[in-house]
C-alpha cells in the first residue's frame, strides 16, 4: 500500500512540473485531477474544484463547442486532434489555449473519463493580433485600414460562438470571411459546411439543409444527412440567406431557436450543435419592411453584423490583390513571371469594379490567356473592361498614352526584381526612358 501511495505521489509530482495544464474528470464530469499549470492558467485552485462538476466550475464549458459530455446519456465522441479555444479565467480574463483530449480507460478497457492537456497560447495570439500591417490574414488579402479592422473583428468573433451576418456586394469575399471565422475559432476541428441558399429551389433546399429519409419523395432511395447534421460541432455558412422563402424561414427559425431538426419525411427529432454564419448582398432591414423576411429570424442570424467594403472603397489594395492573383495563377500554370504594365495598373485604379475582388481575379485570368510575353498591356484586357472605364483615356492607335504618373511603385519594384536591378533593362521593360525611371527612383528612395 505504501508503494502504491508513493507511486501516486510521484505521478502527481511529475504532472505538477509540466508546463501544460492537465485536467481530468470521470464520466459524470467530476474533476479528480487538476495540476499546478492548470491553476496558473485558469486562476482556479485545485482544492476548490476537485470533486465538482466541470460545467459547474466553468459555466461556459471549458471545452466550449468540443465538449463531449454535454449529454451524459450518450457515448462521448472526442476530438481527433488538438484544437484552439478561448476561456474565461476566474478573474474574467480571456486566455487562448490549445487543447488535446484523450479517453481514460479502466482495466477492462472501458471508458472511465477523460484527461485534457492544454497550453496557454495567449501570448502568441496577441502577437498575431498585433500584425495589423500584414498583407493578408487567413487567406484574405488587404492592407487598407478597413481590412485591418476586419481582421481584428474576425479574431474577436473567432473567440465567440455568436451568429454572424456578413453583408456586402457580390464578389467581396463573404465566404472567405466566414471560413476565416470558423478556422480561427474553437470549432476549427469540426466541418465548415457552406450552402448557397439562392441556388436551390425551396423543395431541394429543405432536403439539403435538414436531410431526408428513404421514400420521402421520388428519388429519395436512401436516408441522407442534411447540411446541419454534417456541421454538428462545426459551422454552417448560409450564403444568400436573403433569397429563401418565408416558409423556409419558419423552418430555419425553429432550428436556430431550439437546435432541433426533422429530416424531410420523418417525425423523429435530431439535436445539433452548430454555429451559424450567414451572408447576403441584400439589405435585410429593407426586406423586413417589405414583408419578405422575418424580423425574428433576422435577429437570430444577425447577433453581430459585418459589412465588407467594396473593392472601389479600398483601391489601395488593388495592386496588392492583382500581384497576388497573378503570382498564384502563374504558379498554378507553371508559367514564367509576367509584369502588369503601369498603363494596365492605371486602368485598374480607374475602374469601378462592380464585381469586386472576383471580377479582378477574372480579369487577371483573362490577361494570362491573351498575354504571352513578359509585360501585360492594355490590349490584353477584356474588351468589356475597356468599354466600362468611367472616363475617357487619351489614346493614339488604341494605346494608353504616357503620362507623368504612369509609373507606380509596384510596377517598378517588379521590373527591377525581374531584371536583377538593371535599371536600363527595367526602363525598357516598363516602356519608359531611362531618365523617366531615374526621376521616379529619386522620388522613391525605398526602391
Amino acid at each position: 500500500m505504501t508503494a502504491l501511495i508513493q507511486a501516486r505521489r510521484n505521478a502527481e509530482l511529475i504532472l505538477d512540473n509540466l508546463h501544460e495544464g492537465i485536467i481530468a474528470h470521470d464520466l459524470n464530469r467530476r474533476i479528480f485531477f487538476f495540476n499546478r499549470a492548470a491553476e496558473t492558467i485558469t486562476g482556479f485552485q485545485r482544492d476548490e474544484i476537485v470533486g465538482r462538476d466541470c460545467h459547474e466550475v466553468f459555466p461556459d464549458r471549458f471545452c466550449r463547442s468540443q465538449c463531449s459530455f454535454c449529454d451524459l446519456g450518450s457515448a462521448p465522441t472526442l476530438p481527433e486532434r488538438p484544437y484552439p479555444l478561448a476561456i474565461k479565467t476566474r478573474t474574467g480574463e480571456i486566455r487562448h489555449l490549445e487543447m488535446s483530449v484523450v479517453m481514460i480507460t479502466n482495466f477492462l478497457n472501458s471508458p472511465a473519463g477523460i484527461v485534457a492537456s492544454f497550453r496557454d497560447m495567449t501570448r502568441e495570439y496577441e502577437l498575431t493580433s498585433q500584425l495589423v500591417d500584414a498583407e493578408q490574414f487567413a487567406g484574405i488579402i488587404g492592407h487598407d485600414p478597413k481590412m485591418r479592422e476586419l481582421f481584428r473583428t474576425i479574431r474577436d468573433l473567432a473567440a465567440s460562438n455568436v451568429s454572424v451576418l456578413i453583408q456586402g456586394e457580390s464578389g467581396t469575399g463573404k465566404e472567405l470571411v466566414a471560413r476565416a471565422i470558423h478556422e480561427q475559432g474553437s470549432r476549427a476541428s469540426g466541418l465548415f459546411v457552406p450552402v448557397n441558399c439562392g441556388a436551390l429551389p425551396e423543395n431541394l433546399l429543405e432536403s439539403e439543409l435538414f436531410g431526408h429519409v428513404r421514400g420521402a419523395f421520388t428519388g429519395a432511395i436512401r436516408d441522407k444527412k442534411g447540411r446541419f447534421e454534417l456541421a454538428h460541432n462545426g459551422t454552417i455558412f448560409l450564403d444568400e440567406i436573403g433569397d429563401i422563402s418565408t416558409a423556409m424561414q419558419v423552418k430555419l427559425l425553429r432550428v436556430l431557436q431550439d437546435g432541433i431538426l426533422q429530416r424531410v419525411g420523418s417525425e423523429a427529432t435530431i439535436r445539433v450543435d452548430v454555429r451559424v454564419l450567414s451572408a447576403t448582398h441584400k439589405n435585410l432591414e429593407t426586406e423586413i419592411q417589405a414583408g419578405r423576411f422575418r424580423e425574428d429570424l433576422f435577429y437570430r442570424l444577425c447577433v453581430v453584423p459585418i459589412t465588407l467594403p467594396a473593392l472601389r472603397d479600398r483601391a489601395d489594395d488593388i495592386p496588392l490583390l492583382a500581384r497576388s492573383f497573378l503570382k498564384k495563377i502563374l504558379a498554378e500554370e507553371g508559367r514564367p513571371e509576367i509584369i502588369l504594365s503601369p498603363d494596365v495598373m492605371a486602368l485598374f485604379m480607374a475602374h469601378a469594379w462592380p464585381g469586386n475582388v472576383r471580377e479582378l481575379q477574372n480579369v487577371i485570368r483573362y490577361i494570362l490567356v491573351r498575354c504571352r510575353g513578359e509585360l501585360a498591356k492594355p490590349h490584353h484586357l477584356p474588351p468589356n473592361f475597356l468599354k466600362s472605364q468611367p472616363r475617357p483615356l487619351m489614346t493614339v492607335n488604341n494605346q494608353v498614352q504616357p503620362r507623368r504618373d504612369r509609373l507606380n511603385v509596384e510596377a517598378v519594384r517588379q521590373a527591377l526584381a525581374k531584371t536583377e536591378n538593371n535599371r536600363v533593362k527595367a526602363a525598357r521593360l516598363l516602356g519608359v526612358s531611362r531618365a523617366t525611371l531615374y526621376r521616379f527612383l529619386d522620388k522613391h528612395p525605398e526602391l
